[in-house]
């Protein structure tokens, strides 16, 4: 490959991963620049190397096999900038330092964005959401790089985005930075959302223990925690794999759990919850 970027190899993966599950992978490479990250996966395809690009790997599940690969993580290309009232963030910025950004510049409607664990990448990747907001709700549009390794420029329509979904799901399509549109607002009405927001965060969520965060997507007309408690699963294990018994929405690592341990959870959550109420709940989790 033509870049200088020195690889981490046959590295576990696991501290990675906020679940902190998964085996080794062949080669971990961490670029600071978008220009490097196009260069990575150039080299990647031109020598047909199976490659992985990762963000905060926070709602992904590495398998305990690890991977005979490249993972690239972006978490290192942290550009953001504020211009004719367009704020544009790198792949790897946070999604809570894009929602303090934004309250600074007192542009509201990012809020939600506050505490998610996700980078600008998987959180587009995903359309990411919280306490009622979604990143596609200010998404003017994105810079991605297609299956041909051209830039191309995606408005939010174009990205096709929904509840925890988004073209990138479909498509060889690899975003680079993603500029948003959001309405003015007061930075400390803003800044008392984020506060609000977090502190329910840490009163209901397991925050404690690593996780994926939400194990489930929100079934139509349910809340998939709520269909896991009335199953009875609350604090239910496989392994050191446990269902939260703070939130059921959640399957959290209580400390030694592999990744076929989730696996083997969400599975029996599934078939536990689809018994009981016939309703098939969809992993939030992207299992790989």
């Amino acid at each position: 490959m033509k870049h200088t970027l020195i690889p981490q190899e046959n590295i576990r993966i696991a501290p990675y991963t906020s679940m902190r599950v998964g085996g080794a992978v062949r080669y971990l490479y961490r670029p600071e620049t978008e220009d490097q990250l196009v260069e990575l996966v150039a080299g990647c395809k031109a020598e047909n190397t199976p490659y992985l690009v990762i963000g905060n790997a926070s709602n992904l599940l590495f398998p305990d096999e690890g991977y005979n690969g490249v993972v690239i993580a972006t978490g290192g290309i942290r550009s953001i900038t504020f211009e004719n009232g367009l704020i544009t963030a790198s792949c790897g910025v946070s999604l809570s330092a894009l929602s303090v950004f934004a309250m600074e510049h007192g542009k509201k409607g990012l809020a939600f964005a506050f505490g998610i664990p996700g980078t600008v990448g998987g959180g587009v990747y995903m359309n990411a959401g919280a306490y009622g907001g979604e990143l596609s709700d200010c998404l003017e549009y994105a810079v991605c790089i297609d299956a041909k390794g051209e830039k191309v420029t995606l408005s939010g329509e174009d990205l096709r985005l929904s509840y925890r979904h988004s073209r990138l799901q479909e498509e060889e399509l690899l975003l680079l930075s993603a500029t948003f549109r959001c309405e003015d607002g007061d930075p400390k009405e803003i800044k008392g959302e984020m506060d609000k927001n977090m502190a329910a965060r840490k009163e209901k969520q397991p925050l404690e223990y690593p996780s994926c965060g939400s194990a489930f997507k929100r079934p139509t007309g349910y809340y998939a925690g709520a269909l896991i408690q009335e199953a009875g699963l609350k604090g239910f294990s496989m392994g050191g794999a446990q269902v939260s018994e703070k939130h059921a929405g959640f399957v959290i690592n209580k400390g030694g759990a592999t990744a076929d341990d989730v696996k083997a959870l969400l599975a029996h959550v599934q078939k536990t919850v689809y018994d009981q109420s016939g309703v098939l709940l969809e992993p939030e989790i992207q299992i790989l």
